[in-house]
C-alpha cells in the first residue's frame, strides 16, 4: 500500500518551498512508518534548500521530529505500532569500527530506509538527513525511531531530533564539561542556548554568553548564562579572558562555525583547554591559525557531530529531565506553525526572531 500525504519540498537551489503530494511506501523489512505529529524548523533544512549541504534535489525538508510509529515492517524489534518517538539520523549499525570499538555514537554506517519516497510522478526525493519530516508521514530505518514519555508532547520532544541535542551534546559529551568548569558559548541561537543548558546542567560555575543579538543574550541569561558578552561592541576574547581573571575558559563552543567565531574560540580558551565547534561551516570556508599557536596553546580542538550523543541513551534521559522540570525544553519553542509555513520560518530564523519555529500537526 501506497500512503499519499503532504510534504514540504525543495526543487531547486534557492527556490522557495512548496507543498506538495508525496507517496510514501508500507513499510519494508527494518523500517517503520511514522505519523509525524511535530518537526522543528532547524537551520540545516535551510542549508538543504541552498544546496550547502549537497545538490541532489528535490529534497524532502524536516527532520527534527517526534510522532507515533504507525506500522513496522519484517524483523523490527526496536519499536512497534502506537510508540511515540523521536526520530534521529544516527541509527547505529552496531557493526562498523566505531561501534566495534565501543563508540557508537561515532557509527560511520548509520541506517536509513530502503524504499525510497516520491513525488506524485514517481520522482524519487532526497529526506533531509534521511528523515523528511515535513509530512504527514515518513518511511525511516526503525532504528531512527527512540521511543520516550508521550507526556512531554511533540513539539518539544521532537526538538532533540537535531538542533537541541547538539547543543546540549556539544557541552556535556563533546565538551565533557564539568563541576566548577569556566564555559563560554559563541552564539545564542537554538543551539548555543541548548549548549548554555547543557554546560548549567553538567555544573560549570560559569557560563559566558557570546552574541551579537540583544534578544538572544537575554535568552542566554533566562536559560542559564551566568555573564553575557555583546560581540558587536566588544572583543569577545578580551571579555572572555576578563570573566575568567585573565586566562579564557576551560571550555569554549562555537555554535556559529566560521573561521572569525573559530578563532575567537581558538584564543578564548585557556592553555589546555578545549574547543568545540557545533556550527555547521559552508563548503568554501576556510581557516589560517599560526600551527606555533596551535601546538603552544595546547588542549584539545574538536568538532560534534550531532552533540556526539546517542539517542538512546540521551534522548530518554533529557525528555525525564524535562519532565523533572530539570531542564526547560519548552523554551526552545518560539511559536507552533502549519506545514505550509515553512518558508516563511525561514524568514523568521534568518532575521533571529525565533529560536525554534514548530510545525505541529492539530
Amino acid at each position: 500500500m501506497t500512503h499519499e500525504v503532504r510534504g514540504v519540498v525543495a526543487r531547486a537551489k534557492g527556490a522557495p518551498v512548496t507543498l506538495e503530494t508525496i507517496l510514501v511506501p508500507d513499510p519494508g523489512p527494518g523500517e517503520a512508518l511514522v505519523k509525524v505529529e511535530a518537526c522543528g524548523v532547524c537551520h540545516t533544512d535551510l542549508h538543504y534548500r541552498e544546496g550547502a549541504i549537497n545538490d541532489d534535489f528535490p529534497f524532502l525538508l524536516g527532520h527534527e521530529a517526534a510522532g507515533v510509529v504507525e506500522a513496522v515492517g519484517e524483523g523490527v524489534t526496536e519499536v512497534e505500532p502506537g510508540d511515540f518517538v523521536i526520530l534521529n539520523w544516527r541509527a547505529v549499525c552496531g557493526q562498523c569500527r566505531a561501534c566495534l570499538r565501543g563508540r557508537p555514537w561515532y557509527c560511520f554506517n548509520t541506517h536509513n530506509a530502503t524504499q525510497k519516497m516520491t513525488l506524485a510522478d514517481g520522482t524519487v526525493l532526497s529526506p533531509a538527513l534521511g528523515i523528511g519530516a515535513f509530512a504527514d508521514k515518513t518511511l525511516v530505518a526503525a532504528g531512527q525511531c527512540t521511543k520516550v514519555d508521550p507526556a512531554a508532547g511533540a513539539a518539544v520532544a521532537g526538538l532533540l531530533g537535531c538542533g537541541v541535542m547538539a547543543g546540549f551534546g556539544a557541552a556535556m559529551n563533546t565538551g565533557n564539561v564539568g563541576r566548577g568548569d569556566s564555559v563560554a558559548v559563541i552564539g545564542c541561537g537554538g543551539v548555543g542556548i541548548a549548549s548554555v543548558m547543557g554546560a548549567r546542567l553538567a555544573g560549570a560555575a560559569k557560563i559566558i554568553a557570546v552574541d551579537i543579538d540583544p534578544r538572544k543574550l537575554e535568552w542566554a541569561k533566562n536559560l542559564g548564562a551566568t555573564h553575557t558578552v555583546d560581540s558587536s561592541s566588544a572583543d569577545p576574547v578580551e571579555a572572555i579572558r576578563d570573566l575568567t581573571g585573565g586566562n579564557g575558559a576551560d571550555v569554549v563552543i562555537d555554535a556559529v562555525g566560521i573561521p572569525k567565531t573559530y578563532e575567537q574560540a581558538f584564543y578564548a580558551r585557556d592553555l589546555a583547554g578545549t574547543v568545540v565547534l557545533v556550527g555547521v561551516p559552508s563548503p568554501e570556508m576556510r581557516l589560517d591559525l599560526p600551527l606555533l599557536d596551535v601546538f603552544g596553546r595546547g588542549g584539545a580542538l574538536k568538532s560534534s557531530w550531532y552533540g556526539d550523543c546517542l539517542p538512546t541513551r540521551d534522548f530518554p534521559m533529557l525528555i525525564d529531565l524535562h519532565l523533572q522540570g530539570r531542564i526547560d525544553l519548552a523554551a526552545f519553542v518560539s511559536e507552533e506553525i502549519p506545514l505550509d509555513g515553512v518558508e516563511a520560518a525561514f524568514e523568521k530564523m534568518h532575521h533571529g526572531d525565533v529560536l525554534r519555529s514548530v510545525v505541529v500537526w492539530k
